[in-house]
């Protein structure tokens, strides 16, 4: 029997502002009852103070976690190079289960997955891996709801990718709104302000919402 379960999720893969953040967190089995008594779910179904509260909690039960923050610059250079952003995310999963995986023990890895195609997508992301012979991948939508080590990691993922958000608005003020497109505020910011901040790392320049009021944007490659 497996002991160690692996739970993978972002936050922040539609934004037109900040980044996007990749979160693993690696729990005992043993302590998912634990977790799910103290009320780890989805983090969209939870309030920023309840989710807050949570994040702490699940930093001192599970084992480790990471963090991978994805900037919008990079998001831009990766598809400007013709890497799409399901690849982007799939090659931070890597990172973060490279990273999580002593190769000592049996390990379950689940991974909400953002491709239609959850097989196709787990292909590429094995193809990124180091290490594999220790491991049970499981790619599969809903994750965040199924799995608690899943929801775990939504949770630590949607916290951090709010705390870059807040650092923006600290330095920009908060009428940026969430970041989103379909919220009011942040097209309203960005009729004001995507040209004049373009070079400021903060938006997400090749998304077509973007390029509606700052244009389009020619993008040095990275490779």
């Amino acid at each position: 029997m497996t002991l160690y379960e692996l739970g993978i999720d972002d936050a922040g893969r539609g934004p037109v502002m900040g980044p996007m953040i990749l979160g693993g967190c690696l729990i005992k089995k043993s302590d998912q009852a634990e977790l799910k008594e103290l009320g780890v779910r989805d983090s969209k179904t939870l309030t920023p103070k309840r989710r807050a509260f949570l994040a702490e909690k699940v930093k001192e039960i599970s084992i480790s976690h990471k963090l991978v923050r994805i900037f919008p610059d990079e998001i831009d250079s990766q598809k400007e190079a013709g890497v799409k952003l399901n690849e982007v995310e799939a090659i931070a999963a890597a990172e973060i289960i490279d990273a999580l995986n002593d190769g000592k023990e049996k390990l379950d890895v689940v991974l909400d997955c953002p491709s239609t195609n959850t097989v196709a997508w787990k292909d590429f992301l094995i193809s990124k891996l180091k290490k594999t012979d220790n491991l049970n991948i499981e790619s599969k939508h809903k994750a965040d709801v199924t799995n608690v080590s899943v929801s775990a990691a939504s949770i630590l993922a949607k916290e951090e990718r709010e705390h870059e958000v807040s650092k923006i608005k600290e330095e920009y003020g908060s009428d940026i709104g969430s970041g989103y497109p379909a919220d009011p505020n942040t097209i309203e910011f960005l009729k004001k302000n995507a040209i004049k901040l373009k070079d400021k790392g903060i938006f997400r320049k090749s998304w077509s919402t973007y390029q509606k009021y700052g244009g389009k944007v020619n993008q040095k490659t990275l490779f």
